[in-house]
């Protein structure tokens, strides 16, 4: 090892040990629970993603529950509410099916009861127009040399986008 190496290494050892060790700032609960409140008011979260930023923040299990019984309290965290913006949100701008929004509420560890009613707001008329337009943008740029293999590819896609058989064959059959 060279001299220039060695000097690299020495600097990143101190530069993370005074970062990560000496300059970490003690903050009180309420300051804590300001912060996360400011966390939850600039855009929707549910518990999970408010516990990991908690957890990220080094606060114990028994401070990050206390913050996270205010903010419920307090109305900064609203699942029922994530729920229905975070449906709509991968709807229009993401183009996912009801199946892989549901996949992603799940792991966000919402309730299965929040999840239907929330993709129940979906009307069917938009969701099925959604996905032609969607197999229309991707037929334009797809090679295929039979019409089944067409079929097969466009089937695939739209499954992989999270939406329903029965969806796509009749939106397939449409189109």
């Amino acid at each position: 090892m060279n001299l220039k190496h060695k000097t690299i290494k020495f600097t990143t050892f101190v530069y993370r040990f005074f970062t990560l060790n000496i300059m970490k700032k003690e903050y009180s609960l309420e300051e804590l629970l300001h912060k996360a409140a400011s966390y939850c008011s600039i855009s929707e979260h549910c518990i999970s993603e408010v516990e990991d930023k908690l957890t990220a923040w080094g606060i114990s299990a028994e401070n990050k529950q206390k913050i996270i019984d205010r903010l419920e309290a307090e109305d900064f965290i609203n699942e029922k509410r994530f729920c229905s913006y975070f449906v709509k949100d991968k709807f229009r701008f993401n183009k996912w099916g009801k199946i892989k929004i549901s996949y992603a509420l799940k792991q966000k560890g919402l309730d299965n009861e929040q999840i239907n009613s929330a993709l129940s707001t979906i009307d069917d008329g938009e969701y099925e127009e959604m996905l032609a337009t969607i197999l229309k943008t991707k037929l334009l740029g797809l090679k295929y040399e039979y019409e089944f293999e067409k079929q097969g590819k466009l089937f695939r896609f739209a499954q992989s986008r999270g939406f329903e058989s029965n969806v796509i064959d009749r939106v397939l059959r449409t189109i």
